[in-house]
């Protein structure tokens, strides 16, 4: 079985966070020790008198990860901005360094990681002397990807867009997974346009809160 897997989407509120909860869960529920990583993380919640990493915590409430949620993400910004610009106004910029040995010891405790991305996959992490892109990150760890996206109306672009960006800039793409899908007309369409447009395999169809998703494990091997 391959280390891990990427989970990018075409843009923000999308619903990354969401499915990969649910993946790591169908991981670990079939009986792979799966685990989650995120590299960075803006719009931390404030709580209790600090800043909680929301993605984190969910992904492990769901997926019943034994993880410390401080292992789960590298970098944990206030601002919910962009990650350059929050790096940028608190400190604390991403090292491509740290991003590297944090995941290494993710893969050190679990079979098979999935690593969230922030935003879409042109999301720039740091931008100011040194420049990193979300690609460089998945390049770093070099992991294929998985693509969130909805299947509502402007979805065919946004998520053909997603696909060809990634496939020229050297990155594998394993398939789409589709959330909030509701079945209608438009989206079954949708749902074939990108599939034919983009050549690609669509993996699996999320309900809006679907409690479980239908995926085939073994498609990650």
């Amino acid at each position: 079985m391959n280390s891990g897997i990427f989970v990018t989407a075409t843009g923000t509120d999308v619903g990354k966070t969401f499915v990969t909860a649910l993946l790591v869960k169908k991981w670990r529920d079939a009986g792979v020790n799966a685990g989650y990583y995120k590299a960075a993380l803006s719009g931390a919640e404030f709580r209790d008198g600090k800043y909680v990493a929301g993605d984190a915590e969910y992904v492990k409430m769901i997926a019943q990860l034994p993880d410390r949620e401080e292992e789960l993400v590298s970098y944990v910004y206030q601002e919910a901005v962009s990650p350059h610009l929050a790096a940028r106004k608190e400190g604390n910029p991403v090292e491509l360094s740290k991003v590297r040995a944090d995941y290494a010891r993710a893969r050190a405790k679990h079979e098979f990681v999935f690593v969230e991305g922030s935003g879409g996959i042109v999301c720039p992490i740091r931008y100011d002397k040194q420049k990193i892109f979300l690609e460089d990150i998945i390049k770093a760890l070099e992991l294929e990807i998985v693509i969130v996206s909805t299947a509502l109306l402007g979805s065919i672009n946004a998520a053909v867009l997603t696909v060809e960006y990634a496939r020229a800039h050297g990155i594998g793409v394993r398939g789409v997974i589709f959330n909030r899908y509701g079945d209608s007309e438009m989206e079954r369409d949708n749902r074939q346009m990108i599939a034919e447009i983009a050549r690609i395999p669509i993996l699996a169809c999320v309900a809006e809160n679907a409690p479980k998703i239908d995926i085939d494990v073994k498609a990650f091997q």
